[in-house]
Formats: C-alpha cells, structure tokens, sequence
C-alpha cells in the first residue's frame, strides 16, 4: 500500500535524519512526528504491536466480564459497551500505527476521544445512574454533543493537535 510518493518522503526522511546527524544536530520531527522505522508494511512496529496488545487485552476482559457478570446486572450494557468503544478504538490505534493517512490518523483520535468521554459516561453512571437515571441521560446527551462537536471541529474548521490533546485532557481530568 505504499505509492511512490509515500515510498519517496519515507527515504527523504531517513536521508535528512543522517544528514542532521552528521552535522551534529538533534533529529527533527516529521509532520509532528518522530521518524520510526517502518518493517515489511508495518509503519510504527512497535506502537501498532502495542495497540493490538491493548485491544487483546480489552477482548479478553470483555469475555471475562460477560462470563462473570449477569446480563441483568444494572450496569451491564453500559460496561459492555464501554469495552466496545475500547475494542474500536484500539483496532483503529493499530491500524493507524500500521499505515499512517489522514483517514487512520483521524480514526485513531476519534476513536481514542470516543472512549475518554465514555469512561467518563461509565464513571457517572456507576456513581450517580442508578440513582438519578434522568439525570445520567443529560449528561450522556452533553457528551454526545461534546463528541460530535470535536468530531465536527477538527474534520470541518482544523485538525488541531494542540486543541484535542486539551480537550482529551479535559474530559480525562472530568
């Protein structure tokens, strides 16, 4: 999957990379990035093993859960969920680690803010949901809202690096 272009921004890359080093200069960032590697199609090896680790991990605590807990447990679809939001994102993690576009790169941040806004969403419901079920509904139609404005925002007006770091940042401090 890697044209021509892609095939020549890798080498020119590596290139400048050697050319720093031999001036006895720091190694630059590329497009906000440090340069990895790549082995056979993997871009990031290391990062996207990582990811496909994380996600196995979430696969087999989902399978616990499922195992141990009753169906009809009052928090049961929202934990399931939650470790489905994880399971997405990881998968989008590893393949944007894989192979970095535009497409896998939005998909790895959307996906990975998906599923801080639901662990907030858990958090609340575990604490105050069964208690106040309106409530929780408010609060889980804000953090749709607050998701889909992200989304919007960084696909419509700017993809912002700074700007989702913080509000990730944010909804994890929340």
């Amino acid at each position: 999957g890697w044209t021509c272009r892609d095939e020549c921004q890798y080498e020119c890359m590596w290139l400048t990379v050697r050319l720093y080093q031999q001036g006895g200069r720091r190694v630059p960032q590329f497009h906000g990035k440090w340069p990895f590697s790549r082995f056979l199609f993997f871009q990031e090896p290391a990062s996207a093993l990582a990811s496909f680790l994380n996600g196995l991990a979430s696969l087999v605590m989902l399978q616990r859960y499922r195992a141990a807990v009753p169906r009809a447990a009052p928090t049961y679809p929202t934990c399931v969920a939650f470790a489905w939001v994880s399971l997405n994102a990881w998968f989008w993690s590893t393949v944007f680690h894989t192979r970095d576009t535009a497409l896998t790169e939005k998909l790895d941040y959307f996906c990975a803010s998906a599923v801080i806004l639901h662990s907030v969403y858990l958090c609340c419901v575990r604490t105050l949901g069964l208690q106040r079920p309106a409530l929780i509904n408010i609060f889980r139609a804000f953090l749709l809202l607050f998701l889909a404005g992200h989304i919007s925002y960084l696909s419509l007006v700017r993809f912002d690096y700074g700007y989702n770091l913080v509000a990730n940042a944010a909804a994890g401090e929340l």
